[in-house]
């Protein structure tokens, strides 16, 4: 009885298009970064809840062409995440971080067409800019990971490269553009990204969120009973 109940919300949530599991699935991407151990087999599992996030984004916003094209990179991805685990490799870091980048900036692409594809502003659609909103920080976590461990000095001028739950904080805290400043970049390259970063989050908020929020279509709650 309880798994019919759950398949038939399942079955109407992606008939509406509704981005809800793929927006709790970046929440508990971010609650899992956010509170995992600095040890190899947490990155391969971050890893993992990124595909598991992929497709799930798939299956909402209902990309046919776009499952074949996107196949070998979740088969890749999650070998690498696999192995990560198993072996625990510490050389395997850089490499399940970049995937990591790639399968952020499919998810983020994968919803935006399904958002497009609706061909009208809603709720709906909202919660799709909002997961795009999270992708943007989760994308700065994995890019300040790689920078970290491909320069010669620490990421961070107070010292130290941080751990992926810091450098997760400080994505999060530049894109939102709150500058405590108790942690700040050390390099050019850094100060860049952390820029780069801090612009994109504010001119989303200010334009995509901004202008769905005014063209929101509410739908009656009748309309599917006539």
């Amino acid at each position: 009885m309880l798994s019919r109940r759950v398949a038939s919300v399942a079955r109407q949530l992606r008939a509406s298009h509704s981005y809800t599991f793929v927006l709790l699935l970046i929440l508990f991407a971010f609650a899992f970064a956010a509170t995992a151990p600095d040890v190899p087999w947490s990155r391969g599992a971050l890893v993992l809840i990124e595909c598991g996030t992929l497709l799930m984004a798939l299956w909402t916003s209902r990309g046919g062409p776009l499952r074949l094209r996107l196949a070998p990179l979740v088969l890749l991805t999650m070998g690498i995440g696999v192995a990560q685990i198993v072996t625990d490799n510490k050389g395997l870091t850089t490499v399940a971080g970049t995937f990591g980048g790639l399968l952020v900036i499919a998810i983020g692409v994968v919803i935006v067409r399904g958002v497009i594809s609706e061909g009208m502003v809603s709720q709906r659609s909202v919660i799709g800019a909002i997961c795009v909103y999270f992708l943007l920080g989760m994308l700065f976590l994995f890019v300040y990971g790689d920078v970290a461990l491909l320069q010669s000095g620490p990421f961070f001028a107070q010292g130290t490269d941080g751990t992926p739950a810091l450098r997760l904080y400080f994505s999060f805290v530049t894109l939102a553009t709150v500058g405590y400043g108790d942690y700040s970049a050390a390099s050019n390259l850094g100060h860049m990204l952390s820029v780069l970063e801090a612009l994109l989050g504010q001119l989303y908020l200010v334009t995509v969120i901004a202008v769905l929020v005014s063209r929101m279509h509410f739908q009656p709650r009748n309309a599917g009973k006539q």
